[in-house]
């Protein structure tokens, strides 16, 4: 006996030092490792965020709007995928393609972020062998910037694109293009905005004319194209210092790029001796007073500006550049869309070298929500998170089952409608939700509406009720609610 005790107590000593311990006969609990401090971050990436339901519910009705005038004017939409082979962005954005986003090598490809949307268009155009096309894409797009999130800049963003592809007569895709930006800007109600034009002929032409050597025109677009955030001394400092440029040179061209006006200045530009002397500056300068005299047509042109320090660094464009500035004040606050001619861009991809001429406009929605956003939190206006149309309610106890009928009938006819998920909820608390969250309609139900066969429809907002029959009541929220049957 003395030796199964001894044992029996040497088992235990070491069943207490192992790393379980004994609690029951048909249990054993892992004994917990010492807790070590939590060091993980919780954090969006740089440059990205999270958007709630009042944030979401705000850009969806942007981006609706958007869709609207991109349907209006005859566009089908298209979707790429969200990374391209690297080779394909590679050499389509000049200075920019510092910022695409490559991805680790999968599956023997290099892979690539999609930068934009025009350059994974022009490739879906070659590959398909489209000639003729008007597209609308909406989607994100990633950069490797430096973000600014108080000013709408991101790393990942919406562009919502409208693009017309086809050998068509000059200037009226281009006029029609800046006419769907002016009617989105105007649709959302952001505020004052201007539409910057000018052509990267009559720029080419300007950079020959003053003696620029053909081989430094688009760096010398890329520098011109910071005159909006940077003063033209600083944007010579670049062109002489950084990128070789006789400083003379840059002298002739800053008389130019400061200068902007309307078409009379396309006008005044015809006569003036040193830009006359380049063919592709008079060419611009013809194209630019065709596309003035069209956007007159479309009663727009006081919304335009000829600008020629407007660049736009991508090296892609090749005819019309716009564009799109919110204004305060008068001064210019942010770009909000971008676009213009790229007829060439098609052919890099087919292999023939097919030119296909597109033309198209980017609107770059961040800023505009960022901008919403702001207008809605000063103004203390209450943006609507939800589209129920119809609360069920319960005026008594135990008729968890009869509103369960109620919003079948409801659903099943294609109404938003909701109710508690709780079995007796007070009556009090689901109007309140009704208010809350500007649900207009509320079906209300007790034991005698039961009886009777009967519900309550009450007006939210008023207050009012009036009683119906049950098999009515589908047929009456729809003349309520305006659908038609």
């Amino acid at each position: 006996m003395r030796v199964l005790l001894t044992r029996v107590s040497r088992f235990s000593r070491k069943l207490q030092s192992s790393c379980c311990v004994y609690t029951s006969p048909y249990r054993f609990d892992m004994a917990k490792p010492e807790e070590k401090p939590n060091k993980f971050q919780l954090k969006t990436p740089k440059g990205t965020r999270d958007y709630g339901p009042e944030q979401t519910a705000v850009r969806n009705d942007v981006l609706n709007r958007i869709t609207k005038v991109f349907k209006r004017h005859g566009a089908v939409n298209i979707d790429t995928p969200i990374f391209e082979l690297k080779d394909v962005l590679t050499g389509k954005y000049g200075e920019d393609s510092k910022l695409i986003y490559d991805l680790a090598d999968q599956g023997g490809e290099s892979l690539s972020l999609r930068y934009d949307l025009t350059v994974p268009f022009a490739r879906y155009l070659a590959m398909n062998k489209i000639t003729n096309i008007k597209r609308y894409q909406i989607a994100k797009v990633y950069r490797r910037d430096n973000p600014a999130m108080t000013r709408g800049r991101y790393r990942e963003f919406y562009q919502c694109d409208y693009d017309i592809a086809g050998q068509y007569d000059e200037m009226i895709p281009e006029a029609e293009c800046v006419f769907v930006a002016t009617e989105i800007l105007s649709s959302l109600d952001a505020g004052k905005f201007i539409v910057k034009v000018n052509h990267r002929l009559l720029l080419d032409g300007l950079f020959e004319a003053c003696g620029v050597p053909i081989d430094k025109f688009r760096a010398m677009c890329s520098a011109v194209d910071k005159l909006d955030k940077m003063s033209w001394a600083e944007v010579k400092k670049e062109m002489v210092e950084e990128k070789g440029l006789a400083e003379d040179i840059a002298d002739r061209i800053g008389v130019y790029v400061r200068m902007n006006g309307s078409s009379e200045l396309v006008e005044a530009l015809f006569k003036d001796d040193l830009l006359t002397t380049s063919k592709m500056a008079t060419q611009g300068l013809e194209s630019l007073r065709l596309f003035f005299q069209y956007i007159k047509n479309f009663g727009i042109e006081d919304l335009v500006s000829f600008d020629l320090s407007l660049a736009r660094g991508l090296d892609y464009y090749t005819g019309i550049i716009y564009e799109v500035s919110l204004l305060e004040k008068g001064e210019s606050i942010g770009s909000v869309a971008g676009g213009g001619r790229y007829d060439n861009l098609v052919g890099m991809f087919h292999p023939k070298n097919k030119t296909i001429p597109c033309v198209g406009i980017s609107i770059g929605v961040e800023r505009l929500f960022t901008v919403l956003e702001a207008k809605f939190a000063k103004e203390k206006l209450k943006v609507r998170t939800t589209e129920v149309q119809v609360y069920v309610a319960a005026a008594q106890k135990n008729l968890v089952e009869h509103r369960m009928t109620i919003c079948r009938d409801l659903w099943n006819a294609g109404i938003e409608a909701e109710h508690s998920y709780k079995k007796n909820p007070k009556l009090l608390a689901q109007l309140q939700h009704c208010e809350e969250n500007e649900i207009p309609w509320a079906i209300v139900i007790g034991d005698s509406e039961i009886e009777k066969g009967i519900v309550k429809i009450r007006n939210v907002a008023t207050r009012q009720e009036e009683e119906i029959k049950k098999e009515q009541l589908v047929e009456e929220m729809f003349k309520k609610l305006s659908i038609k049957i």
